[in-house]
């Protein structure tokens, strides 16, 4: 059986929680609930670190504004870690080119990763902090969820992952505009602010 579903569904995961993936994918394999994760993400000291980064995203996700520089600082990692763990995944199978996986892990993960960034945007322009913690503990749960579904059923997983993905991708269409309010309200905010500090620096 292709790995392929696999591949793209793990992914799409990395783009919302690349350690959380990561770690699951190790605990299957040291668990030997599959035999398609490759040893090197069941090494113990890659299945600590893993954990200990899940837990700081676990907690910076769920602080309003903070979840966005997390975001901005996972440009990079999150698209590297679905290509590295989609390569392994085709690696440890062989019956998907390396250089493939990679290609479709990382651009999947880019894409979960774009939206997941942009929702957190739109979700920061609300002035309660309790959508991000419901938010964030939603992705946890669906990327857990999928990602341990998909050891069992890897195409239907890969179904489901792409429908949120275009689910996600039109949601996050209609809320640029929502997005670009914000920032212009922000900036606008701002100017008031150094404009006031001037006029109060200023001789009467």
């Amino acid at each position: 059986m292709s790995v392929l579903p696999l591949v793209f569904t793990s992914g799409w995961a990395s783009g919302i929680n690349a350690y959380a993936v990561v770690l699951l994918l190790g605990l299957f394999g040291a668990t030997g609930l599959s035999d398609d994760v490759p040893a090197s993400l069941q090494r113990p000291e890659i299945l600590v670190t893993a954990g200990v980064l899940f837990l700081c995203e676990a907690v910076a996700d769920k602080i309003p504004y903070v979840d966005s520089v997390w975001d901005s600082v996972h440009t990079v990692i999150r698209p590297v870690s679905g290509a590295v763990v989609g390569a392994l995944l085709a690696g440890q199978s062989g019956s998907l080119p390396d250089l493939a996986a990679g290609a479709i892990g990382g651009s999947t993960a880019l894409a979960s990763h774009t939206v997941k960034a942009g929702t957190r945007m739109a979700i920061n322009t609300s002035p309660e902090p309790f959508s991000n913690v419901l938010m964030s503990t939603a992705e946890d749960l669906g990327v857990a969820g999928i990602l341990t579904f998909a050891m069992f059923h890897p195409e239907a997983a890969a179904i489901i992952a792409g429908a949120l993905l275009l689910a996600g991708l039109v949601v996050l269409f209609f809320l640029v505009s929502r997005i670009r309010r914000f920032r212009r309200r922000r900036a606008q905010r701002r100017e008031e602010k150094q404009l006031a500090a001037r006029v109060g620096r200023s001789p009467d």
